[in-house]
This record gives structure tokens, C-alpha cells and sequence, in this order.
């Protein structure tokens, strides 16, 4: 049973009242919308506030899972928000290919000025965000590009964590409550190492397969240059709690003769498991 929003901690309350108030303050928005747990979120606010002074804005290209665009198509119908399609080539996207430590920074830069287009096109006065107050802590160069176009993120502004957005989000019955964390896929490809619509379809379906066979929140990392090549590697990272579900050979002998259908030459399981940004573990975060 959910629980009541009048019996939610007082701190909490007070955080998305505070959530309100902000959303209130900017009169009307174009929700940057990836139908993930935190815009999802920010969308069901700024609707409740705002009304049809709001739409909701989702970029799409090869580094977005199509089954993510259609769950953005679903919610919007939901919620009764306009929602407006932004498709992007990623060649077109500048040093996006070369993937450099800061290809977030280019990316978000290119997207994001594009939402700004949309927004002024449907005469909405900001574009908001889903960042939140746990995105601080880790290398993320996006932010600057985020704080260069005056995108604004009232969930971050008000503290709201991803567990708090989890429980608020439970309250209010929204189908992403419990949804597992997935970033875009040119993430799964080291920095430094070529991204091709060919390498993005790659992690695209190896993901894809995974979630058939019933695995909530994992990642799986790009390693190699791909493309077909004798060298491509897949490294998966589970939940601990996942592995021994690995270990069935039944299992393991259809996702290792998947992946080789994939383009993958081998695959392989990181034994320390899932956690986001490990791709960050070797860079010097200085840089951005």
C-alpha cells in the first residue's frame, strides 16, 4: 500500500512544497524528459503546478535506448503533458565521436540548446531538469554545460536526493518509483575510445537482453574498438546479489553466444559489480 502523502516525514513535505513554490516561480517550463525516475518526477510536479503551462521535451538518437523513448511517450499520455520530440544525429553533435573526458559537456551543450529552441518555439519561459542533490558528488562536466545555458534544476535547488525522489514518487503512484538507473549509453564506452552508431547499437542490444532475462539494474561497458572487430569485450557489471544467477550455465551460454551475435568477441563479468561512473575511476577529475 502507498503510503499517505500527510504521513510523509515533515522534512520531506516541506522539500516539495519548497519543489512547488520554485516550479510556481518560473511560470511556465519545457521538462527536459528522459521518462528516468528523476524527470519523471519533475514532470508530475511541474504539471501539478503549472498545468498546461508545461510540456515535456525528450531528446532522441542512437545513445538512447528506443525502449526508453517509447516509456516517455507512455508517461506523457499519462500525465495529459504535450510532448515534444527533439532527434538528434549524433555527427552532428561537436567532439561527440572523439569522446573525450568532457564529451558530457559537448553533448548536454547540444542538446540542451536545442530544448532551448523548443521551449522559446513553445513559448515556455525555462527549460528545467531532473538533476538532483546526489549529482554533485561525481565527475559530471555536463553541469557546466547545464549552468552555461541557465538550465535551471529546481530538484537539485530544493535537496531532493534520489531516495527522496523514490519515496515521493511511490507516494504520488508514478510507475518509475522503483525504476532502475540507466544512463545514456555512450557512457558504457571509455573515454578516449571512438563511439559509432555501430559500438552504441552494440550495448543497445547486449542491455536489451539482459533485461529479457530479468536483470533490473546492471551495466554493460564497451571495451575494445568495437565495430565488428576481432577485439570488442563486454563487461558486465551486476549486483553482487546477481552473480550466482550468472553462474547457471543455461544462462551464461545464451548471453555469450548473444553477445558474439551482438558484434561482442568476448564477454566478461566485473567482480567488484554494478555502481555508476566507473568509467570515471581512471580519469583525473580535475579535468573539466
Amino acid at each position: 500500500m502507498k503510503q499517505d502523502y500527510n504521513n510523509l516525514p515533515a522534512g520531506l513535505k516541506k522539500k516539495y512544497e519548497e519543489l512547488k513554490s520554485c516550479l510556481a516561480s518560473l511560470g511556465s517550463v519545457a521538462v527536459a524528459f528522459s521518462a528516468g525516475v528523476d524527470s519523471t518526477f519533475l514532470l508530475y510536479a511541474a504539471k501539478d503546478v503549472l498545468g498546461d503551462n508545461v510540456i515535456a521535451a525528450t531528446a532522441v538518437s542512437n545513445f538512447i535506448p528506443g525502449r526508453e523513448v517509447e516509456e516517455s511517450e507512455e508517461i506523457c499520455k499519462k500525465l495529459g503533458v504535450k510532448h515534444v520530440i527533439s532527434r538528434v544525429d549524433v555527427d552532428d553533435i561537436p567532439h561527440f565521436s572523439e569522446n573525450p573526458v568532457d564529451r558530457c559537456y559537448h553533448c548536454k551543450k547540444f542538446i540542451f540548446a536545442g530544448l532551448k529552441e523548443i521551449a522559446t518555439g513553445e513559448n515556455k519561459d525555462f527549460v528545467v531538469d531532473g538533476s538532483n542533490a546526489d549529482d554533485v558528488g561525481d565527475y559530471r562536466p555536463g553541469m557546466r554545460a547545464l549552468a552555461e545555458l541557465k538550465i535551471k534544476s529546481p530538484l537539485k535547488e530544493v535537496g531532493l536526493t534520489k531516495s527522496e525522489i523514490r519515496q515521493l514518487s511511490e507516494c504520488f503512484e508514478l510507475p518509475t518509483f522503483n525504476k532502475p538507473s540507466f544512463a545514456c549509453l555512450a557512457s558504457r564506452i571509455p573515454y578516449g575510445s571512438t563511439i559509432s552508431k555501430e559500438k552504441l547499437a552494440m550495448v543497445e542490444n547486449a542491455e536489451n537482453l539482459l533485461l529479457e532475462l530479468g536483470f533490473k539494474q546492471f551495466r554493460v561497458r564497451l571495451h575494445g574498438s568495437g565495430d565488428g572487430s576481432k577485439d570488442a569485450i563486454a563487461r558486465i557489471e551486476l549486483l553482487p546479489e546477481d552473480f550466482e544467477r550468472l553462474m547457471d550455465l543455461q544462462l551464461r551460454e545464451k548471453i555469450y553466444q548473444s553477445f558474439k551475435d551482438f558484434g561482442f568477441a568476448y564477454t566478461a563479468l566485473d567482480l567488484k559489480g554494478y555502481r555508476t561512473g566507473s568509467l570515471n575511476e581512471t580519469i583525473n577529475k580535475d579535468k573539466e
